[in-house]
């Protein structure tokens, strides 16, 4: 028989307030039903409340749930939300996100991306650096290559350009700390340079502005922020798939190629171009209620909304959107941006992500397609190194075992 609470009850047990709420039953998270008697106020299903309860809890108290997880002798932590390996190098705790201790959020306004790579791979915070490493050798057998590769969408020119340049780059093979960070600089210079269309030295964020805009001198800081936001995200899929291809030592090419293999998938990062073609279908902020209501009434997501880690919303999509809306005010896609957020709210309290805040900065300074899944793919190259490295020094392979389900034993015909 189910048991039921009230409003005021089920927000109490969560811990959140009533909007919150009834943002987690629009998702389908909490079940409700009309009650009962003269007011027929709505009442929440206690089961949905105490499963997620049990969530927010296993996430924000990690170690307790490994702990469960070995009493029970349950092999799932490969399930999300789940502790699986030590880390020492992203924290998300309570809304906000850190770096080896320092705000990933306030980093832009006194360090470069390069100097975010150097938190994340070698412990420690410089300012004002710049990516150095030498990639001629590795680009001039790509080079003739490349106005086939340039036709490509800018993911797969990131996939195509890697395995060309790991085969003449035998410096990878080499996993001593300091040859992965040269390594890791000429990897991400091959990125950009494949993503910037000409060779890149120095700043990334710097050619990548050169190459998509030259003329705007306000888009360089944008896109370095949005590099540092992107750079790291905890275990999250792309990260863990790097860790298990470094836990094997294959080069930190076959890592980031394993990194970015998962990044393209529609859950991850593959979400920009969910986000990017309902813009498109919303047209113009005057369609933008109707748009939204449309999707709602169907019972269809709205990408680029919620997420899982920050119940009041992503801190990384409010800090570049804040940015977005202070360089390109008036422009016609971040009003059309703009309009869109304010109808999630509105209409189910819900708040936009990082994946929505690339796709708006890409609106709003008229960037050219699949640039935010291209940002995306370079910041978290960095964190994806930083994984490696850590897993390498860690000295251990991801080998999980799988808990048996099938038959035990099939009888051969006689």
């Amino acid at each position: 028989m189910n048991t039921y609470l009230s409003a005021k009850q089920a927000a109490a047990e969560l811990g959140i307030s009533l909007p919150t709420l009834y943002a987690y039953v629009s998702r389908g998270l909490i079940r409700s039903e009309v009650g009962e008697g003269a007011s027929r106020a709505r009442r929440y299903r206690a089961e949905d409340v105490a499963a997620l309860k049990t969530r927010k809890e296993m996430r924000q108290r990690p170690e307790a749930a490994a702990e469960t997880a070995v009493k029970t002798a349950v092999q799932t932590a490969l399930h999300w939300g789940t502790p699986v390996l030590e880390s020492a190098i992203t924290l998300i705790d309570n809304g906000r996100l850190t770096y080896r201790g320092h705000d990933a959020l306030t980093l832009p306004d006194m360090h470069t991306f390069a100097d975010v790579a150097n938190l994340l791979w070698r412990q420690e915070l410089t300012s004002g650096a710049q990516f150095t490493a030498d990639i001629g050798p590795q680009w001039a057998p790509i080079a003739p290559l490349w106005p086939h590769i340039h036709q490509l969408a800018l993911m797969e020119r990131l996939q195509t350009v890697l395995p060309l340049a790991m085969a003449h780059d035998l410096a990878a093979y080499d996993w001593q700390s300091t040859a992965v960070y040269q390594t890791g600089q000429r990897i991400l210079l091959l990125l950009a340079t494949a993503v910037a269309g000409q060779p890149v030295s120095g700043s990334i964020a710097d050619a990548l502005q050169q190459a998509w805009s030259p003329e705007d001198t306000t888009l360089m800081p944008l896109l370095e922020s949005a590099l540092i936001y992107c750079a790291d995200h905890e275990l999250n899929v792309s990260a863990f798939a790097a860790r298990v291809v470094a836990s094997a030592r294959a080069t930190p090419y076959a890592v980031v190629l394993a990194g970015l293999a998962a990044l393209q998938g529609t859950l991850h990062g593959g979400a920009t171009e969910r986000v990017d073609a309902f813009l498109r279908e919303v047209g113009a902020p005057d369609n933008a209620r109707a748009a939204i209501s449309a999707r709602l009434r169907r019972g269809e997501p709205i990408p680029g909304f919620g997420h899982p880690l920050y119940p009041d919303g992503d801190p990384r999509g409010r800090a570049l959107l804040a940015k977005v809306a202070a360089a390109y005010p008036a422009t016609p896609g971040w009003q059309l941006a703009q309009q869109v957020m304010v109808e999630m709210v509105t209409a189910v309290n819900r708040h936009p992500n990082i994946d929505f805040a690339l796709v708006a900065l890409a609106w709003a300074a008229n960037l050219p397609p699949g640039a935010p899944l291209a940002l995306f793919a370079l910041g978290r190259t960095a964190g994806w190194l930083g994984h490696a490295l850590e897993q390498v020094e860690q000295d251990q392979m991801i080998r999980p075992r799988a808990r048996y389900v099938g038959p035990l034993f099939v009888m051969r015909d006689a």
